[in-house]
């Protein structure tokens, strides 16, 4: 700012003379509060921008516990290790809640294990696996019960697990009220024969059939009968012979032993052919139906296999499991299957062609199944899917995915996690519209 000198007129008055200097003093005094005020002025900061971000820190993260973060270099309180510079807070978006799109570098990829996997084509809901656990056939059991009463002179199946073969000796019984019948049934053989032609012939042919039919009601065998008809002497033992060929799997009775009516000392199990019991859920029992082909594989017999069919489905679900017995039955022509073995069934169904994943690659909260897409440059993007029946390790993918993606299958929860992470910072971060400002009537 330029002053300029102040003039005199020397014909101006004296009085005017005088205040001339104290006006001059007073402009320039005022000159120069005019100048610092506009340099004030000049040097007031510019408004900021309704509604303009301000810029991000960066920030800085655990390789290993995603959940340290900060916003200067350091180490982890849990692991000591040094902190990295991650992204920008709130990642990428997503169109799946809760979660953001995220990026992991090649080092850290390496460091927690990460993997992924395409998307391929292949048969699926052909297959349903189960536990089974294999079972006598309980239409092949038979129970050798006594209908006289008598003592066990002569015990040839003597312990359980005994193989017989049908039509032999199991026990014999000595019974005083067997020997009575055969006397009396030879007896009326006699009564009979000097009867006959006789107006008594009738009654003699009565009282022969009924101790006939009395030693038949107690399972003696035609041959005994055949031989008290031709004179033979009547027999001290009854002796009880085995209606089917199996093993012995109940033993009740030692020689010497009284048995009575109604007992049934010995059991005799066929185990040529078995019945596998397998525990298939809810959610699957659906797929199963009556006739379906399976095939099992038991612990202890690797590398081979059992053709067998399902026969039975149960009406009623267990409570606590939720599962229903599905029954299987398999041949055992060699007995090479033992009941009580367990192992896998793989019932087989009509099989299509459909998207396949890993198992570890969906994650399943219980209301929504997320896998991660890997889009290439260290990007991880939430994808939510619908997901069909499983084939062995792989799942069947219904919707959310194409042929040839690629997805998470190692760390995918350590993925799982920092996304949610990053989109519950983005959520804390993230600053509501400016607000006009409302004005008050007087």
């Amino acid at each position: 700012m330029t002053l300029e000198q102040p003039t005199f007129d020397a014909n101006q008055p004296a009085a005017s003379r005088s205040s001339s200097p104290l006006r001059s003093l007073a402009l320039l005094s005022l000159g120069l509060v005019a100048g610092a005020g506009g340099v004030l002025l000049l040097r007031r900061p510019a408004p900021a921008v309704a509604g303009q971000p301000e810029a991000k820190k960066q920030m800085y993260q655990c390789p290993m516990h995603l959940q340290i973060i900060q916003d200067h270099l350091g180490t982890c309180p849990i692991c000591a290790m040094d902190l990295v510079p991650i992204e920008q807070v709130q990642g990428g978006a997503s169109d799946v809640a809760g979660l953001a799109t995220v990026t992991i570098d090649p080092a850290r990829q390496q460091l927690i294990g990460l993997r992924t996997a395409k998307v391929s084509e292949g048969p699926t809901g052909g297959e349903l696996r189960a536990t089974v656990r294999l079972a006598a056939d309980e239409t092949r059991v038979r129970k050798i019960n006594v209908k006289v009463e008598g003592f066990v002179e002569k015990l040839y199946a003597d312990f359980v697990g005994k193989p017989v073969a049908k039509g032999q000796p199991l026990f014999s019984v000595y019974s005083p009220d067997f020997v009575s019948a055969q006397r009396e049934y030879q007896l009326a053989l006699k009564t009979q024969k000097a009867l006959s032609g006789g107006s008594l012939h009738q009654s003699g042919g009565d009282l022969l059939d009924s101790a006939r039919r009395r030693l038949l009601l107690w399972d003696i065998p035609q041959e005994t009968l055949d031989r008290l008809e031709q004179g033979g002497e009547p027999q001290k033992t009854l002796v009880l012979r085995s209606p089917i060929s199996g093993v012995v799997t109940a033993k009740t009775i030692v020689e010497g032993g009284r048995v009575s009516p109604g007992e049934a000392p010995l059991e005799i199990t066929e185990l040529g052919h078995l019945w596998a019991l397998a525990d298939v859920y809810e959610a699957e029992l659906a797929r199963v139906k009556v006739g379906m082909a399976t095939e099992l594989r038991m612990q202890g017999l690797e590398g081979r296999s059992f053709p067998g069919r399902v026969t039975f489905i149960d009406a009623v679900l267990d409570p606590k499991t939720r599962t229903a017995k599905v029954r299987i039955e398999v041949a055992n022509p060699k007995g090479e299957l033992k009941p009580e073995m367990f192992g896998d069934a793989i019932l087989k169904s009509g099989a299509r062609k459909g998207l396949l994943v890993p198992l570890d690659a969906v994650l399943d909260s219980g209301t929504r199944k997320v896998v991660f897409l890997a889009l290439g440059d260290g990007k991880f993007e939430p994808r939510e899917v619908e997901t069909g029946p499983a084939a062995g390790d792989q799942v069947e993918i219904r919707k959310g995915l194409s042929a040839g993606d690629e997805v998470v299958t190692g760390a995918s929860f350590l993925v799982d996690s920092e996304s949610r992470l990053r989109a519950a910072l983005a959520q804390m971060s993230a600053k509501p519209d400016a607000q006009p400002a409302t004005g008050h009537k007087h």
